[in-house]
């Protein structure tokens, strides 16, 4: 099979990978596609809670077909005994007779191992095929891998000239229905959702993803409240027993207000001031990792933005912008964070762009040397 079959192949085994976003953590999300003389035989990606693996609903659905066939998948096989078996395993049993791989899995666990065990077994593997693509769907599992942390999206809404409410904080709505529905989506493929205290206090938000029949797709929503700012009558906190909801506070923060939050639902975590020469957020942020996260939507407010940026822990930008003006009495959307010459300030580079009503919805990815 030449080599725009394979990447067609590929292409359509990362579309299935997508729709595991914001539902598998800690485990990636995977696509497999099976293909024999030309033809789909099998197709599968990871399901909500990271089992059963892309390849094994694969081979469900091909049954006996699969054997002579060829696999496109966009991580490689695992290869170690976890809560399933080995899906290197799975797709040599199977009787495959080719492996199309876009990217080695990172994971000390695997990290090569599952290509090497398809080649042993006498399995033609293609490596690399739409690895740029599956690297940047599974850009949170590398960076809980390699980084110790989640890949970071901060996503902000603005007026034409950066504002994000009135002097008086008036917020809602500065964008329009279409592209509360994108930010909607948006939350559906993260795993978790974070706001500062201040933010929760002053716009309440609900922080779920309201698109229709994605209501269980709302993500953990996470409150960065270091004093237990949050008043026991919000809404996330009485919705807390519907919708995961995690406070992160300071380990000497109030217990009967601790206590009083656990009651309710709320998962209270105490996270120490950062070691010294490390920043309190990306401590906060390992922790985060610890506990599964790998894709964190970041939506204010000003100072919780600045000060991601300025420990470049932002990966990703989603920046709205409405057809409007406010002025300097608005409020800003980021805080300053100290930025004195222009090399200093953080480059982004767009990848997407795209109109929705009155409004429009830019995408970048943090450029880093």
């Amino acid at each position: 099979m030449g080599e725009g079959a394979d990447a067609h192949f590929m292409s359509m085994a990362l579309a299935l990978a997508r729709r595991g976003l914001g539902r598998v953590s800690p485990n990636p999300a995977v696509g497999c596609v099976l293909v024999k003389d030309g033809v789909v035989v099998g197709r599968g990606w990871t399901q909500p809670g990271g089992r059963p693996h892309a390849e094994v609903e694969a081979l469900a659905r091909a049954g006996e077909a699969a054997n002579g066939a060829t696999a496109y998948v966009t991580l490689e096989p695992c290869s170690h005994h976890g809560k399933t078996p080995p899906c290197a395993d799975a797709l040599i049993a199977a009787g495959i007779r080719r492996a199309v791989i876009a990217v080695e899995d990172p994971d000390p666990r695997v990290n090569g191992k599952g290509v090497r065990a398809l080649k042993k077994a006498g399995i033609e593997v293609d490596l690399g095929v739409g690895e740029v693509e599956a690297r940047a769907v599974n850009e949170g599992f590398f960076k809980r891998v390699q980084h110790k942390r989640p890949m970071v999206t901060l996503k902000l809404a603005m007026t034409l000239d950066g504002r994000i409410a009135t002097h008086t904080g008036e917020s809602q709505w500065i964008t329009g229905e279409l592209a509360r529905m994108e930010a909607h989506r948006l939350r559906a493929t993260h795993d978790a959702i974070m706001i500062g205290s201040g933010t929760a206090l002053e716009d309440r938000p609900r922080l779920d993803c309201r698109l229709p029949g994605l209501a269980d797709r709302s993500p953990i929503r996470i409150v960065a409240d270091r004093r237990l700012r949050l008043p026991l009558t919000s809404g996330v906190v009485a919705s807390a027993k519907e919708t995961p909801t995690w406070l992160v506070t300071l380990p000497d923060s109030d217990r009967t207000r601790r206590a009083a939050f656990e009651e309710c639902g709320v998962t209270v975590i105490p996270v120490a001031p950062a070691a010294p020469g490390t920043e309190d957020i990306d401590h906060v942020l390992s922790v985060l990792a610890e506990r599964g996260i790998t894709r964190l939507l970041v939506e204010g407010g000003a100072h919780l933005a600045a000060t991601l940026l300025q420990a470049d822990l932002v990966d990703r930008l989603a920046w709205f912008r409405a057809a409007n003006l406010i002025g300097g009495d608005g409020l800003p959307a980021i805080a300053g964070f100290g930025v004195d010459k222009l090399n200093q300030s953080p480059r982004f580079l767009a990848i997407d762009r795209r109109v929705l009503g009155d409004d429009i919805c830019e995408t970048y990815v943090r450029v880093r040397s």
